[in-house]
């Protein structure tokens, strides 16, 4: 056990990518603390029980986990810490669209299917062709991993290897930092497949294809569409993932204290030296404060002494997520279910706008030990398109907020009749989360999904900050929102603080050499 007194480094948050920070440094040989105001680990990504059944609080939708080496920057981290979970992999999940419900797959051809039935041999032709444009891109987005960038002069050793694959890849480095949109522009013109490829951007990152980097959907095209491609799911829920993680950090002695909120970032002679607890108590240590909360809130964690570091207004904030988590009696249920869905209200009003787009979820299809025997768990939920304005200031405990709840949360249950007609009958357990349930249980600023950065309209921060010893990570700082993005922020967070060799030792170990 490492006492309070003996840290090296002290991170704000228990989220994916500070659980992912906090395992790679421990794993360095550095002494760390993990603080996490909550009682469970995990951040947006953590599970909880309630009454024999397991919820996933967050994402239920993974891929390039359950093999490795793999692209995915949060399968590098596990293998990095030697630790793994075990995973149930499918292909196929339910869409209910405008055009009707159908079953699609990953993979190169069963959507070509589908697309043929909806709209015809033209329209197939453009998904080959943008397929055909779109694979010299995966492989520029993936030539670099993200375990072998640094922040420092270090860099010439970590990514020297990678070189010469980067140089091939050279002319299309420009076109995977811009918008995605214009890598399609004049390609797909189908208007079905514009719409799709709205929400796979939407879905990846709360941004349409205007919006999102060409970067982002590259690495989810080399994903998604490669030959003998499966989905992954965690036994035991998203929660079992931040568990890995956690095992990761505490067997090299790494610590985290839960109900510590960290209420100030403390700050002598210009720099981070560690943080006030709301207890008042006070932690201290050697190299670096990391900071996993978003970037509003680890601003309002500054002292009064540094509020020029706050700028709270420099990063345009996603909207936020309703959630129903449903325990429901799972006897006579259709036989042709699948784990996940995707349903779509209206193509004209476009996916970001409010509860247009609901997912759902129904993980014990996949791992029955998530409920009791005979029933089944689901997670339905708008994501990033829940607009906080309209919960700002209500009491939760009032009634107007438990009518605002019953209202907003009515397109959900609309959505989930859809794939269980009788849904409503079955329910045993309902609970709404809403974005002050966000913003409350998560720490996040207004219930943010995270920063909505547009490509071409700015960058997201690295690690570093302005200030000596403050670092951070998550899904505000590069490359951005979702599993695999934080978990490579925790990779860059982590190698700021260690020495190149190190890091050069680690990409031998994980296989990620050039």
């Amino acid at each position: 056990m490492v006492k309070d007194d003996n840290l090296d480094v002290i991170i704000i948050g228990s989220g994916i990518g500070g659980l992912s920070c906090g395992a790679l440094l421990a794993q360095y040989g550095l002494k760390v603390l993990v603080c996490e105001s909550h009682t469970l680990p995990g951040g947006a990504a953590h599970g909880f029980q309630r009454q024999g059944y397991t919820f996933d609080s967050g994402p239920s939708l993974f891929s390039g986990l359950s093999y490795s080496p793999s692209a995915n920057p949060l399968r590098q981290v596990l293998d990095a810490i030697g630790e793994d979970l075990e995973w149930a992999t499918y292909d196929t999940w339910g869409c209910c669209l405008p055009e009707g419900n159908f079953f699609t797959s990953v993979g190169a051809d069963q959507f070509c299917e589908v697309v043929q039935e909806l709209r015809g041999e033209s329209a197939v032709a453009e998904w080959r062709t943008l397929q055909q444009r779109m694979e010299p891109l995966k492989g520029a987005a993936i030539a670099l991993p993200a375990a072998a960038v640094r922040f420092d002069l270090g860099v010439l050793q970590t990514v020297g290897r990678f070189i010469p694959k980067l140089l091939k890849q050279f002319p299309r480095l420009a076109q995977l930092t811009g918008p995605f949109n214009q890598v399609i522009q004049g390609q797909v013109t189908d208007e079905f497949l514009l719409n799709w490829l709205d929400l796979m951007c939407f879905l990846l990152a709360g941004l349409p294809a205007d919006g999102i980097i060409a970067a982002e959907m590259a690495f989810m095209f080399g994903e998604w569409y490669r030959p003998d491609v499966v989905l992954d799911y965690p036994i035991g829920g998203s929660g079992a993932i931040a568990e890995a993680l956690l095992r990761g950090l505490t067997k090299q002695d790494g610590q985290i204290r839960f109900s510590a909120h960290v209420e100030e970032i403390l700050i002598e002679n210009n720099r981070a030296v560690g943080v006030r607890l709301r207890t008042g108590e006070e932690l201290r240590c050697r190299q670096a404060v990391i900071s996993n909360a978003s970037f509003w809130d680890t601003a309002a964690l500054l002292p009064a002494s540094h509020s020029r570091y706050r700028q709270k207004q420099t990063l345009p904030d996603c909207p936020s997520f309703m959630h129903l988590h449903l325990g429901i009696d799972g006897q006579n249920l259709p036989t042709d279910l699948a784990c996940h869905y995707i349903v779509v209200n209206d193509w004209q009003q476009r996916v970001i706008a409010p509860q247009n787009v609901v997912l759902v979820s129904i993980p014990s299809l996949l791992d029955p030990s998530l409920a009791p025997e005979n029933k089944q768990v689901i997670h339905v939920y708008t994501p990033g398109n829940e607009p906080y304005d309209l919960w700002q200031g209500l009491d939760r405990k009032s009634s107007d907020y438990a009518q605002l709840k019953q209202q907003r949360s009515e397109v959900m249950w609309q959505a989930l009749e859809r794939i269980i007609p009788d849904i409503r009958a079955r329910c045993e357990v309902s609970l709404v989360g809403t974005p002050l349930t966000h913003e409350r249980f998560l720490r996040r600023h207004r219930g943010t999904y995270g920063p909505g950065i547009r490509a071409g309209t700015g960058l997201f921060p690295g690690p570093k900050t302005k200030i000596p010893g403050l670092l951070c990570c998550g899904d505000s700082t590069f490359p951005g929102i979702g599993m695999p993005a934080v978990a490579a922020s925790g990779f860059l967070a982590a190698h700021t603080l260690v020495p190149a060799h190190q890091q050069l030792e680690l990409l031998q170990r994980i296989g990620c050499g050039a």
